[in-house]
């Protein structure tokens, strides 16, 4: 099997010594040969496949699981195999209703996708994703966002339409980087006194709310 990893090379060649064989033939090969595992679309559904080795190590190496619409409860365990190297993690149209603390050990994660779940809360350890540039939680039932997602400096994209939420915290105003908020068909009443330090937002959607004024941006 692991001789089919090499394109172009007939198996048989490499039954005296494949290991030896094949990181020799790999060598020969330019940079991006080497990759384990090769990406055709960023929504692939890895998810469910197994992914092969990488002969450096025997390190695992997958970026990207989509789980989107697989009926899950909790996220599953696979995904902790994975957390020094997952960056993309699609868990669209579940029914999880908690995030595992130990999700929030994937550090290296700049997107998560979690809408159209159960979710009542977002756990503070969400502190803990500080590369993490995109997050979906829209269609779920969170009430509000915790202080410190202000640790999420690199936020950039959050959608989170379609939630109880009533307010945002204070701590919300210093995601500086933040460009894309979509907070639609929420309960929001106000928003913070110094919202207009987010200076980089291009787009702002609060339809369907309960806003009777708007600060000073």
């Amino acid at each position: 099997m692991m001789e089919n990893l090499i394109r172009g090379r007939n198996p048989p060649q490499y039954q005296r010594s494949p290991c030896k064989e094949v990181r020799a033939a790999l060598r020969k090969r330019p940079e991006e040969e080497l990759q384990c595992l090769e990406m055709t679309t960023k929504r692939k559904l890895i998810g469910r496949l197994v992914p092969c080795r990488c002969f450096r190590g025997e390190e695992e190496i997958i970026s990207v699981l989509d789980y989107s619409h697989c009926s899950l409860q909790q996220v599953p365990k696979e995904v902790f195999n994975f957390e020094r190297t997952l960056e993309e993690l699609y868990l669209d149209a579940n029914q999880i209703e908690e995030l595992p603390k130990q999700l929030f050990n994937c550090q290296a994660l700049r997107k998560l996708s979690i809408p159209d779940n159960d979710l009542s809360n977002l756990p503070t350890t969400i502190a803990s994703l500080v590369n993490l540039k995109e997050l979906d939680i829209s269609k779920n039932g969170v009430q509000e966002f915790p202080e410190n997602i202000k640790c999420c400096k690199c936020l950039t994209i959050i959608e989170a339409s379609v939630n109880p939420i009533s307010k945002l915290p204070d701590g919300f105003t210093q995601l500086l980087n933040l460009t894309q908020l979509y907070l639609n068909d929420a309960f929001l009443e106000f928003l913070p006194a110094n919202f207009g330090r987010l200076v980089k937002l291009r787009i702002l959607e609060l339809r369907e709310n309960h806003l009777k004024t708007l600060p000073n941006i």
